[in-house]
């Protein structure tokens, strides 16, 4: 071992405050980190969608605060640092090589996080309010993030969830009437808006679903799904609550719908292959089990969206192609699934797949006693329907190359 002599010492120590020293000089030359100047424009960007009044609904997932002004901001000044430099948020689980690959990526930049930090860890300047960006502007919708609905269509009638109610599924069917919709029309966008905090989720046959976290579905240009008078939608109910007196609330979900203009050309519309497993069946302690399924494409086909769905033992998940000439691509990871952000990873621009690619989806699950969501780490788990059981899917979105709509125009 070698030991360095005093002068040594005194002479690396003497380096280290001068970078110290030079660093802190640095950033006291950039001026202090302020709220107006520099935390403002972040949260504008990244923030404010959810967090307002009237902010977005992600599946039932609203923000609990605004951070529209500094009085609203700074007593989280903290929290908003702990969160962002952990990643919590904004809510985007899937792995950073996919960054840029997802059009709804939930993301800061590293310098971003950084000032944020910086702006707590210093006293959380004010500033000159002259150094604000001017506010968004955000358009009245009635609470609607695609905007106000040309068609809203809810529950046949409200629905009661009773107080001695923990976990149950309720399937409630409904029909469009030619009073609400004269003539077939193909949707732009759809939106759920949960009835009450007890709604787990939603699948509404045949126009989709929401899940916690989930986004409203905006098609891009020429992809759609049609409605027409007379179509009954199915509204798969599951709430989910702790039981007790006084707990029971009343629910009357709704599904806002948005349509092309008549003329609109529609040459896509879409499909959706759930890749489900049902035989799986996840030891007892189990802290890494894993199950697979797959699905293989008939025709050249067109991935729009993935949506990989599990309860409350869900670890990760992987989906990868495997192309016809003996190739294989991971399309999406990710390594740390939240039962509470089931996020629709939608591509950017579509993945297009030759005829013969096989899509496989692993999935693995926590059983021990390490997972603080887990229920029961002495049970045995297999696939069921309450939160405390446990599913495999991974729901995606897809469409042929060539154009599979026989003619466009008002949906006819």
């Amino acid at each position: 071992m070698r030991v360095m002599s005093k002068a040594s010492v005194r002479t690396i120590v003497a380096l280290l405050m001068l970078g110290g020293w030079a660093s802190a000089g640095a950033e006291e030359a950039a001026g202090p980190v302020t709220f107006y100047k520099d935390v403002l424009p972040i949260l504008q960007a990244n923030c404010q969608d959810c967090h307002r009044p009237g902010g977005a609904n992600l599946g039932g997932m609203v923000a609990p605060m605004a951070f529209m002004t500094y009085e609203e901001v700074r007593p989280w000044a903290k929290s908003i640092a702990q969160n962002v430099s952990g990643r919590t948020m904004p809510p985007w689980h899937a792995d950073p090589a996919h960054h840029g690959t997802f059009e709804n990526e939930r993301t800061l930049a590293e310098p971003e996080i950084q000032t944020l930090v910086r702006w707590a860890a210093t006293g959380a300047v004010k500033g000159d309010a002259n150094d604000a960006p001017a506010p968004r502007l955000w358009p009245e919708t009635g609470g609607w993030t695609i905007g106000e609905p040309d068609l809203i269509i809810r529950m046949p009638e409200p629905y009661f969830v009773a107080d001695d109610v923990e976990d149950i599924y309720v399937n409630l069917r409904t029909t469009v009437t030619a009073d609400q919709l004269p003539e077939p029309r193909w949707i732009k966008a759809t939106e759920f808006r949960p009835g009450s905090s007890v709604v787990h989720h939603i699948i509404a046959t045949p126009l989709g679903g929401i899940a916690p976290g989930n986004d409203p579905t905006i098609y891009r240009e020429g992809f759609g799904r049609r409605i027409q008078p007379g179509m009954v939608v199915t509204f798969q109910m599951h709430y989910h609550k702790e039981p007790g007196p006084g707990t029971g609330v009343w629910d009357q979900s709704e599904i806002g719908l948005r349509f092309y203009p008549e003329d609109a050309e529609i040459r896509h519309t879409l499909e959706v292959e759930p890749l489900g497993n049902f035989r799986f069946r996840i030891p007892p302690g189990d802290p890494n089990y894993s199950a697979r399924s797959e699905f293989t494409f008939q025709r050249d086909s067109m991935i729009v969206s993935l949506m990989p769905h599990m309860h409350v033992r869900g670890k990760a998940a992987l989906y990868v192609a495997k192309y016809p000439d003996g190739t294989e691509e991971t399309i999406l990871r990710v390594p740390q699934y939240d039962f509470n952000w089931q996020t629709t990873y939608r591509f950017k621009e579509p993945k297009v797949v030759p005829a013969g690619t096989k899509i496989e989806l692993t999935c693995w699950w926590d059983n021990s006693a390490e997972n603080p969501s887990n229920p029961d780490p002495t049970a045995t788990v297999v696939w069921g329907q309450p939160t405390t059981a446990e599913m495999h899917f991974g729901w995606m979105a897809y469409t042929n190359v060539e154009p599979n709509v026989a003619s466009s125009g008002g949906g006819r």
